[in-house]
């Protein structure tokens, strides 16, 4: 009888405990804002990409090359450096920066950094072993008029279980012929997280 009422309480026990393990996984809208750590996430690479693309894409620097060249400027993606406190991918909102370059029609994009260099090897694999009215030619890349680069920053101020973080992002359009800068876009993000 104690080992019947043992192994039923131990059964009890064991039920409870899986129920509690088990996980629950639901699918959202991408578009629906979750903050759960109170670190950078999702919504901030959004809301980071929709800021900076309104403000490249709008400022002076692109009526006036296309007034002065006569044809759409040329970019070049180049690194986010990250100074922040945690770890943040830059590509997330970058990418929708490139994304946004090549839906306006109003900025031409290349390739740049270890994909570039891919493209590169390939085109030096063609040499040898593609027939030669389908090898890509070297020397006919398109080049850059500007570059994009920049870099993010994090401030955390703590107290307690309460803290605030703020996050800045500045990117940098530079001319590449002359080295001017002639745009800069930033966006603050600033979050009050409470335990």
């Amino acid at each position: 009888m104690k080992t019947l009422k043992f192994n039923l309480f131990f059964a009890v026990i064991l039920a409870f405990s899986v129920q509690s393990c088990m996980r629950s996984v639901s699918r959202v809208d991408p578009d629906k804002e979750i903050d759960l750590s109170g670190r950078w996430n999702d919504v901030d690479s959004k809301l980071t990409a929709d800021a900076m693309i309104d403000q490249v894409l709008g400022e002076i620097w692109l009526k006036k090359h296309m007034t002065e060249k006569k044809e759409k400027p040329v970019v070049i993606v180049g690194f986010v450096k990250n100074k922040s406190h945690e770890h943040i991918d830059a590509e997330t909102f970058m990418k929708d920066i490139e994304k946004a370059f090549i839906m306006s029609q109003k900025v031409r994009l290349v390739q740049g950094g270890e994909k570039r260099d891919a493209i590169r090897g390939e085109r030096a694999d063609q040499q040898d072993n593609s027939s030669v009215s389908t090898m890509k030619k070297w020397g006919l890349e398109v080049g850059a008029d500007y570059m994009l680069q920049g870099s993010i920053n994090s401030i955390v101020d703590a107290i307690d279980r309460k803290k605030v973080v703020f996050y800045q992002i500045d990117l940098e359009l530079t001319n590449m012929q002359t080295n001017e800068i002639v745009w800069i876009g930033d966006k603050k993000i600033k979050k009050f997280v409470k335990n």
